[in-house]
């Protein structure tokens, strides 16, 4: 079976910049006080340093009109393939595998 090659996800504060905040012409500053949270938080979610928690996603959405599940669908898309990064050479010491049906 071949192994598939799968490049990163494109990180949710990207999104967030390039495709809401640009095209409104919004600052982060002016959209961090929009959605409750400081200046410095916003600018590290935008460029990567820190995650779209659930709150901030509702948040996030309600200024925007999106819903929190797109916030949190990137942010968890982004979230497993770091840890799939990570864990690549990673074998469990044991696996426990669902008993087998009965007929």
């Amino acid at each position: 079976m071949l192994e598939r090659k799968t490049r990163a996800p494109i990180a949710p504060g990207t999104i967030l910049k390039e495709l809401y905040l640009d095209e409104r012409d919004l600052s982060i500053t002016e959209f961090a006080e929009a959605v409750g949270c400081t200046r410095k938080h916003m600018s590290q979610i935008v460029n990567g340093h820190a995650r779209i928690e659930a709150s901030l996603a509702a948040r996030i959405a309600a200024v925007l009109g999106t819903s929190a599940e797109l916030w949190l669908n990137l942010q968890n898309k982004a979230d497993l393939y770091e840890a799939q990064k990570e864990l690549a050479q990673w074998k469990p010491a044991k696996v426990y595998h669902a008993p087998a049906a009965s007929t």
